[in-house]
């Protein structure tokens, strides 16, 4: 697996690639070779933040950020703690595929390195609603009428529908779907 290391805001020095190198680089033993790993540390103010993009070959993207108070080496780790788990919950889904017949891409993870850990998954409520045309910029204002997190519309700019969300740093999202 390769790793491309970035910063914004940081110096990065060899110990913190090192670190990264070390940390992040476990988990090639879950992938092949042709697999890049986008590891992203931001410093703001005094929070220290680290992101870890990782594309699944077959389609699919693992993700993972973390932060900690003035401490980018602890971030590091609780990120690919957090991976490693990620990890596990899919394959552990992709062997109950497995099992009722379906065929995953061959070459998705290099080795049977975990254990399967159980982790079912059930849909517990269902909700149906009439999606509005508005702005992002209404659908942010609904949102926050509802005190919701997460807000679907369709976009009147676009035609399509979207979603907008709210990041833990209180900014918003906008996920448009792409074809």
């Amino acid at each position: 697996m390769r790793i491309s290391i970035s910063g914004k805001n940081i110096n990065i020095s060899e110990a913190l690639t090192k670190r990264v190198e070390k940390k992040v680089g476990k988990l090639s033993r879950f992938f092949g070779d042709d697999v890049e790993a986008q590891v992203r540390l931001t410093v703001s103010k005094l929070r220290n933040i680290c992101e870890v993009t990782i594309p699944i070959p077959g389609g699919g993207i693992l993700r993972a950020e973390e932060s900690a108070d003035n401490n980018m080496f602890s971030a590091i780790d609780e990120v690919c703690e957090k991976l490693e788990r990620q990890v596990r919950r899919h394959r552990t889904r992709l062997e109950k595929k497995l099992k009722t017949g379906f065929e995953p891409d061959p070459n998705l993870y290099q080795t049977d390195e975990l254990m399967a850990e159980d982790d079912d998954f059930a849909i517990v409520r269902e909700k149906r609603f009439t999606v509005v045309p508005m702005t992002p910029d209404e659908a942010i204002e609904q949102m926050e009428l509802l005190g919701h997190t997460f807000f679907l519309f369709l976009n009147t700019e676009t035609g399509g529908v979207c979603a907008v969300y709210q990041r833990r740093d209180k900014d918003y999202g906008l996920l448009i779907p792409e074809k």
